[in-house]
């Protein structure tokens, strides 16, 4: 059997070794949409994190039997034409879980607490110019008592409204799909999450529901102070609007996704003015050594399972 991994480089040091007890194994760190039908023609198992694989790709490899996504979406496969010609996709959903949620609250400290005005004020020295002990030009206020939005109360969602719940939050969640409801928390619409809401969070797939959910208009309604952090996806939230929003009202904004990844050199958001306010990684909320781990073995698990049927 001959597997190609397409896109290693996304799994960092993350050992691949299992995959050589499955087959001939071809590791490619990256690969450009020019590069991709190459090196699957012959392939009977293909492994891609984002290296989109189109109707043509599939069309042209009359080995290939099985596609992993080394992901939980799988919107850069043409599912309608892998099922065509009969080849297998599958996913690992649910390995990135902890990561996420552990990342929502890393972006949400990092903002709420003013952690990167305080770190410079310390290192460039003005604390030890200060006349008094301590700094409270940057007021701060705590997670206790006050109202969490949650937008998509998936899996990942439920984790972040448990562990905000242990912080003394009230919970209320806005379904996107309006088919979610749960009753251990407070169901509201989407405007009034925006409009009560101290800290709002984005828990959601993109979907024809989802995409600019929250443009101008719908920034515009959140309170002041609040923070809002996409972990969903990008195009979820509308990013020009962010960049404008951010430097009229006072609004803290951490991404984690955007709409077109990597980022675009001239985007937006690199031209806004309160920086302060903004914080964006370069996703990588999923990518915790342990979920990256859980996301290989599941991958090695797909294949065995394909392979013993």
């Amino acid at each position: 059997m001959k597997i190609v991994i397409l896109d290693a480089l996304t799994f960092g040091e993350t050992s691949l070794s299992e995959f050589f007890k499955l087959g001939d194994v071809d590791i490619f760190q990256t690969t450009s949409p020019q590069q991709t039908q190459e090196r699957i023609t012959d392939a009977n198992v293909i492994v891609t994190n984002k290296v989109v694989i189109s109707e043509a790709h599939i069309s042209n490899a009359p080995a290939l039997k099985l596609i992993c996504v080394a992901a939980t979406g799988m919107n850069n496969v043409d599912l309608q034409a892998a099922k065509k010609r009969d080849v297998l996709v599958k996913n690992v959903s649910g390995y990135s879980t902890d990561s996420v949620i552990q990342h929502t609250f890393s972006m949400l400290f990092y903002l709420l607490a003013h952690s990167k005005y305080y770190d410079n004020y310390v290192k460039e020295g003005y604390y030890a110019k200060s006349p008094i002990f301590t700094d409270v030009s940057h007021p701060f206020f705590e997670v206790k008592g006050k109202k969490w939005g949650i937008i998509g109360l998936g899996e990942i969602g439920l984790g972040v409204a448990k562990v905000a719940k242990t912080f003394g939050a009230e919970i209320c969640y806005f379904s996107t799909s309006g088919k979610n409801h749960n009753q251990d928390y407070k169901q509201v619409e989407l405007d009034e999450l925006l409009k009560t809401s101290h800290i709002v969070t984005i828990h959601a797939p993109l979907n024809e529901k989802t995409l600019n959910l929250l443009d101008y208009e719908q920034l515009l309604i959140c309170r002041d102070g609040a923070v809002v952090l996409n972990l969903g996806r990008g195009g979820i939230i509308n990013e020009e609007a962010v960049a404008k929003v951010v430097d009229e009202k006072n609004i803290y904004f951490g991404l984690d996704v955007l709409k077109s990844e990597p980022m675009e050199k001239n985007h937006p958001l690199l031209h806004v003015k309160n920086i302060d306010n903004l914080y964006i990684t370069p996703h990588i909320a999923w990518a915790s050594i342990e979920a990256r781990e859980k996301l290989i073995a599941g991958v090695i698990e797909n294949i065995k399972l394909f392979t013993s049927r």
